[in-house]
């Protein structure tokens, strides 16, 4: 039992000291451990994949993530000796302060040994490193032996746009923390790809260092996107209303270009004002997409198509306009010019730009029934977002009759542009379904989504109505937009290489319900007229320098954009084998065989009658003009009789293959068919005679 008792009061002692150490480091170290537990913590960091990149139509670079790196030092590692520190610190210091410049050669040699003494096994020597200089830094004394020299990376991406400006708002920009916009955004989940793994230390100064050199999990770059986008076009776009903003003293424009057959968008550009005294723009907001005003003139097509599709009305038909000046209920409307007679046709209201006249011509079919003409308008879906990828897509009105704000002269004002509200790409989409032969389709800003170069998935066009107004009326409706340019108030953009269709507008800015003197000029129209291929609209906000018509302040920048599309694409130039082109005669033909010169004519398409004997050597007769007719030829007859035979018209080697096989001795002076011979036709001649043949 003595023993029992002695294990047994042992115990107890070798308990009591565990509970008192437990104590000791519970309460009087515990703040020690906890520094020191904190300082060893592990945690898994998410690492962001590489975003992918956005191209243009023909695979030029618009976005793309550029990788930058957070250079740091373990100058502590085990690989790293004391001698080896101590007879490469001045270089390596040297290097740095080369390298990057923030700081001096002495600086760098202080950080590098205050890290060293003092057992530090993280200090961030830069930030932001490149590429191309990080590959430097891993030249550098010590750091060139890679982990054993202590260097730690940790890398970064960041978006760049390499054509900086050019439709910088329409491919959108992506940080961290701030919602993407533009394409970025609207293909953020595409390009993001998936993030990897890496697992990190926290070490003092709660600074969080890589444990390991590669990430435990690598993560998956985000996909490509292909764009409808043509950088070329869009740089002459974005140069062309630059100009125009500049001239006019503008508030803002945009200009967009889109693709007739399939809706692709190939030149969108909007550019702000920075200030107002200032003449540098940027492009800061997307007003074609996302900015709904009142239209003005440019809505007169919509107005006509309505009334043309549903009453059948002819061109010629006369509206009384008097002196330019006309009331509607208890609000007078005035035309922008005096008419050039009281009494003008439909066409020439058009064609002019008349407020009066389509305001009457309106209210003279749906004053009993204005609710049919908004119905029509609808129909033509102006009164709801074309739905495009790109968030931020303005919201359009089209007043509708049961509106409180509905009024006795609303028929009248929205019939040339008032008192509705549509953006410019919707506009767009109208005028585009005229030049489309009344098929309207989606705006399309993406063509492809590919992953390391494999297709993921292609975009089509989309039609959002198959016939939005009659066959009929859509001819109407183009004689009308050529009249325009013609004749009209569009006359000043008339091409000498093509025609051009389209339509005038100029509209009085509305702030508060109350218009202002200060103006929105626009053209919006097509090109070819006879075969459209390119749709463009232009709009140039508060013009400052007295001019403010659409057609002298929108209509150049159209103009400088059309001519430069059409002298720079082939869509324009007519194949030159897209028909078979008739020969003007049949080709002179040299002497040969038969078979040679039937096979060429076979080749070619040529007409020929074949000689009789497939073997023998032929020439052509010129008596048939339509066809290769071939006469034999009995060169070789005459020579196995001894005479030498005429050898005009041979080729050298068919010359030179019958003259030697029959013993003759040739020389060849020049090259091609003979021209002339030393042995004239018909004399004999013995085997061995030496024969000259001039060629042509």
């Amino acid at each position: 039992m003595s023993r029992a008792y002695l294990v047994y009061v042992i115990m107890c002692i070798f308990a009591l000291a565990i509970l008192y150490r437990i104590c000791v480091i519970q309460f009087k170290e515990g703040d020690m451990w906890r520094k020191k537990s904190e300082s060893f913590t592990t945690k898994v960091f998410e690492i962001e994949a590489v975003r992918g990149n956005i191209f243009d139509v023909n695979g030029n670079l618009l976005a793309t993530s550029l990788p930058y790196y957070e250079v740091a030092v373990d100058i502590n590692v085990p690989g790293l000796d004391k001698k080896t520190f101590k007879d490469n610190r001045d270089s390596l210091a040297y290097k740095l302060s080369e390298l990057f410049g923030d700081k001096s050669k002495k600086e760098y040699l202080k950080v590098l040994n205050d890290a060293r003494e003092s057992g530090d096994n993280y200090v961030v020597i830069h930030k932001d490193v490149s590429y191309k200089d990080l590959q430097t830094v891993k030249t550098f004394p010590i750091f060139k032996r890679g982990r054993r020299g202590g260097l730690v990376t940790l890398q970064t991406n960041k978006r760049e746009r390499p054509f900086q400006m050019l439709a910088a708002r329409t491919i959108g920009l992506s940080r961290p923390g701030i919602k993407a916009v533009g394409l970025e955004g609207a293909f953020d989940s595409v390009l993001l790809g998936i993030p990897g793994k890496r697992l990190m230390q926290r070490i003092a100064g709660d600074v969080w260092r890589p444990i390991n050199n590669e990430s435990e999990v690598e993560p998956k770059n985000g996909n490509d996107l292909y764009t409808t986008i043509d950088v070329n076009i869009q740089d002459v776009a974005e140069h062309a209303l630059l100009k125009t903003l500049v001239k006019n003293n503008a508030s803002y424009g945009c200009v967009v270009l889109m693709e007739v057959k399939t809706g692709e968008v190939k030149a969108i550009a909007n550019l702000t004002r920075g200030d107002k005294d200032s003449t540098a723009y940027y492009e800061n907001l997307n007003y074609a997409i996302g900015y709904a005003t009142e239209p003005g003139s440019t809505f007169k097509l919509a107005s006509m198509l309505a009334v043309i599709d549903d009453y059948n009305v002819s061109l010629d038909e006369k509206i009384y306009v008097g002196n330019g000046k006309a009331m509607f209920s208890d609000l007078e409307m005035k035309d922008s010019h005096a008419p050039e007679t009281p009494t003008l046709t439909i066409q020439r209201i058009f064609e002019t730009s008349s407020n009066i006249g389509v305001a009457k011509l309106i209210t003279k079919y749906y004053s009993k029934n204005p609710q049919a003409f908004i119905d029509k308008l609808n129909s033509f879906h102006l009164d709801k977002p074309l739905g495009l990828p790109i968030p931020g897509e303005g919201i359009p009105r089209i007043k509708q009759t049961k509106n409180k704000d509905w009024y006795g002269t609303s028929l009248a004002w929205i019939s040339h542009g008032y008192e509705s509200l549509i953006t410019p790409l919707q506009t767009l989409t109208l005028y585009n379904a005229i030049a489309n032969g009344g098929k309207m389709v989606r705006p399309r800003f993406v063509r492809e989504i590919e992953q390391n170069g494999m297709s993921v998935k292609k975009f089509g066009t989309e039609v959002i109505d198959e016939e939005i107004v009659k066959k009929e009326t859509v001819q109407k409706a183009k004689l009308l937009m050529e009249g325009v340019v013609k004749r009209g108030s569009g006359k000043g953009l008339n091409v000498s290489a093509f025609q051009v269709a389209g339509k005038t507008g100029t509209a009085k800015i509305s702030r508060n319900g109350k218009y202002e003197k200060t103006y929105q000029a626009s053209f919006v129209g097509y090109f070819p007229a006879d075969k459209p291929l390119y749709t463009c609209i232009v709009i140039i906000n508060s013009p400052s320098n007295g001019i403010y018509y659409g057609g002298l302040v929108a209509g150049p920048v159209f103009k400088e954009v059309a001519e430069k599309v059409y002298s720079g694409s082939l869509d324009f130039i007519e194949p030159i084998n897209q028909k078979q082109n008739l020969l003007t005669k049949v080709p002179d033909v040299i002497k040969t065989k038969a078979s040679e010169l039937e096979l060429v004519c076979k080749t070619f398409s040529i007409p020929a009658k074949t000689a009789s004997e497939e073997n023998k050597y032929v020439s052509r007769t010129g008596s048939d003009s339509n066809r290769v007719v071939m006469v034999p030829y009995n060169v070789e007859g005459l020579l196995k009789k001894g005479v030498v035979p005429n050898l005009q018209g041979l080729s050298a080697k068919d010359a030179l293959y019958l003259l030697e096989n029959n013993g003759l001795n040739v020389k060849l002076f020049g090259v091609g068919t003979v021209r002339q011979q030393s042995i004239e036709a018909g004399k004999k001649y013995n085997r061995g005679d030496k024969i000259s043949l001039i060629l042509s």
